[in-house]
């Protein structure tokens, strides 16, 4: 990668950079895809897992409501403005 490249990313982006900018850029660039190429380097099949990772299956179970579960009391509490059953809210156009 090279300033012209870096230039053609910029008419592509519409964005103006200065001499400087373009060489912050063409250093941050050149970082990021080394960085790149070493992760690329590293072979997954050679790593060994930290974790033993399974699938978690858990049954869907049915439970009581409890006070603690939402309710329209609990809701209108909460909120700032309210009327009968409803939620007042800014009007949005």
């Amino acid at each position: 990668m090279d300033i012209k490249d870096v230039e053609n990313l910029a008419l592509l982006a519409r964005i103006e950079l200065s001499e400087e900018e373009k060489k912050e850029l063409l250093s941050d660039m050149k970082g990021i895809l080394d960085y790149v190429k070493q992760i690329e380097s590293v072979k997954v099949e050679e790593v060994e897992s930290e974790y033993d990772i399974k699938n978690a299956w858990r049954e869907d179970v049915l439970r009581p409501r409890t006070k603690d579960d939402f309710s329209l009391e609990i809701i209108k509490e909460q909120f700032p403005d309210s009327e009968g059953d409803f939620l007042k809210v800014k009007k949005i156009l």
